[in-house]
């Protein structure tokens, strides 16, 4: 009897680490596309938590003065971010009509809506120094807020991913430029690839691989429905989209 438990435990853990199982929708900023109408606003936070997906994803950066604040572009209203202080950007306005969100506003809101995962990607800086500077103050407030859970980190800079699995090595941390191969990612302590979508499907053999040491994947951003057949069938773990209600159709 204890060897037929030790064998079914040994097969369930080589399904996860294969990568079975239901590919599962992230929002593309949000759900802004026929709701919210405003990409990474909090409107588009809630309109994806109702559409019952599985995370939305969100982009951070630093101004000036060292304040946190959600947007996808370096600039906004023809303000640069990184060299404005946030008392000049606070009065923005989104296209909803929002006040442009700090990182604050944005965990805040998200902690009401616990059902729904925060994928919050951290945006390069000029500076390693930049990059630091954030992570540590991005983790800190996760941190403070009981939020590890519900946080899973994304990033373009290999650097970012690296202070993410020094600072906070229990959360989710992937890679997002499409250029190492798993294992390489694996030794430095990033547990997930998050990919575009034409890189995977080019190499398919990174699924496996990131799925044999136990790493998701991601593929970004999909928006055809055949595309995310074919990243279901390679099992992939997440899609990115600006279509989730779709897309939730569509990895059934």
């Amino acid at each position: 009897m204890k060897w037929k438990r030790i064998m079914v435990c040994a097969l369930l853990g080589g399904m996860v680490l294969a990568g079975y199982g239901q590919t599962r929708v992230i929002a593309h900023r949000g759900y802004w596309k026929d709701a919210a109408g405003a990409q990474n606003s909090l409107a588009s936070l809630r309109e994806a938590a109702r559409a019952g997906v599985y995370g939305s994803e969100f982009d951070v950066q630093l101004t000036k003065d060292s304040v946190a604040v959600v947007n996808h572009d370096d600039d906004i209203a023809g303000q640069v971010i990184s060299e404005t202080v946030y008392p000049q950007l606070q009065e923005l306005r989104l296209k909803n009509g929002e006040v442009l969100p700090t990182l604050d506003a944005y965990l805040a809101a998200g902690k009401e809506q616990p059902e729904v995962q925060l994928i919050l990607e951290i945006k390069p800086h000029k500076t390693e120094l930049e990059e630091n500077t954030l992570v540590r103050i991005i983790v800190d407030r996760v941190k403070a807020l009981g939020m590890e859970r519900q946080v899973e980190y994304i990033s373009f800079s290999l650097n970012v991913c690296r202070q993410l699995a020094a600072r906070t090595p229990s959360s989710s941390i992937s890679y997002l430029r499409s250029d190492i191969a798993p294992k390489e990612l694996k030794e430095m302590g990033i547990n997930g690839i998050d990919y575009h979508y034409k890189a995977l499907l080019q190499k398919p053999e990174w699924i496996a691989e990131a799925h044999r040491l136990g790493m998701t994947v991601n593929a970004w951003t999909v928006n055809e429905q055949e595309t995310i057949r074919q990243l279901k069938e390679q099992q992939v773990d997440f899609v990115t989209t600006d279509r989730p209600v779709e897309a939730s159709e569509w990895v059934k």
